[in-house]
C-alpha cells in the first residue's frame, strides 16, 4: 500500500548553551540531532528536519521554524506533547501544523528577526540569566547606536559584516528594520532582514557597541559598510546574547505567533 507523506512544520524554542549549533555533525552535540531523535520516536520512522535558520554554537532560538516529511498521522497537539516527551529540557516544540507540500522552512521564509541582549552594568556581571546575555561594563549610548544602525537599512552589500568562512554566493541582503532600545540595565538590539550572511548579526552588534561606547562615531558605521572590508568592522560579539526571535512567511501559511517571554522584554 502506497504511503502518502505529509509536510509538517514545528515551531521550536531552545537554549543553545550546550549545543554546537543547530546543524547535525559528527561527534558534536547539536539541536538538530536531538530534535530528529525525538521526532523519530513519535513518528516511528526516519526523519530529516530542515530549519529556517542554522544558528551557531551557543545561539538561542525562540521562534525557529522547521519542517519534515512524515507518514504518520496525529493531531497537532499530539505531535507537540509527544515530541516534547523525548526532548531535553533546553529544547521544546511550541506548535505543530500540517503545511502544503510546497512549504519549505528555509526557502518559503521572507524574513528573519534576531534579537541581541546586552547587560549594561559597570560593576558586575549577571548571575541569573548569565548564559543568555552579553555583559558590557561601559555605558552604551543607545541613541548614537540607533542613528548608526540607520546606515545599514535597505539592500546593501554586507561584506564588511560577513565572516571569511561564509559560503553564501552573494553578500547582498536587505535589512528591513534595526532598532536599539534600553530597558534599565539591558540594551536590546533587534534586526530584521530577508536573510543574513554568516555572522552578520554578531558583527553588526560588535560595531554598534563600538559606537555606543564612544570609540567610533555613528558615521563610521556608514564608512565600514561602504568599504566592503571585514577588517574595518569591529570584532564579533559572543554568541550567548543572540536569539532567533521569529521567521516571517507569506500570510497564506498562517504560521502561529507567540510572545517572546518575560526575559525578552518588548515584542
Amino acid at each position: 500500500m502506497l504511503k502518502i507523506t505529509l509536510t509538517l512544520a514545528f515551531g521550536i524554542e531552545y537554549d543553545g548553551t550546550r549545543y554546537c549549533g543547530w546543524q547535525k555533525q559528527r561527534e558534536v552535540h547539536s539541536v538538530q540531532e536531538e530534535l530528529e531523535k525525538a521526532i523519530e520516536k513519535v513518528a516511528d520512522h526516519a526523519i530529516s528536519v530542515v530549519c529556517a535558520g542554522r544558528t551557531d554554537t551557543g545561539v538561542h532560538a525562540i521562534g525557529q521554524v522547521v519542517h519534515f516529511k512524515t507518514f504518520s498521522r496525529r493531531k497537532n497537539l499530539a505531535w507537540v506533547r509527544g515530541v516534547n516527551t523525548y526532548l531535553p529540557k533546553d529544547i521544546v516544540v511550541r506548535w505543530a501544523k500540517v503545511m502544503p507540500d510546497i512549504f519549505h522552512a528555509r526557502f518559503s521564509a521572507i524574513s528573519r528577526h534576531y534579537r541581541y541582549l546586552i547587560y549594561n552594568q559597570p560593576y558586575y556581571r549577571p548571575a541569573i540569566f548569565f548564559t543568555g546575555v552579553m555583559h558590557c561594563s561601559v555605558f552604551l549610548d543607545v541613541d548614537k547606536m540607533q542613528r548608526a544602525g540607520k546606515y545599514l537599512l535597505g539592500e546593501n552589500n554586507f561584506t564588511s559584516f560577513r565572516s571569511s568562512r561564509c559560503q553564501s554566493h552573494s553578500p547582498i541582503r536587505n535589512i528591513i528594520s534595526l532598532k536599539v532600545t534600553r530597558h534599565d540595565l539591558y540594551v536590546i538590539i533587534d534586526i530584521k532582514a530577508n536573510s543574513f550572511v554568516y555572522h552578520m548579526v554578531r558583527n553588526i552588534v560588535g560595531s554598534l557597541i563600538e559606537v555606543g561606547c564612544g570609540h567610533k562615531t555613528e558615521f563610521w558605521m556608514r564608512d565600514v559598510l561602504l568599504a566592503k572590508d571585514r577588517k574595518l568592522a569591529a570584532s564579533i560579539t559572543c554568541a550567548k546574547g543572540l536569539y532567533l526571535v521569529s521567521v516571517g512567511y507569506p500570510c497564506v501559511y498562517e504560521i502561529p505567533c507567540f510572545t517572546m517571554g518575560p526575559l525578552l522584554f518588548v515584542s
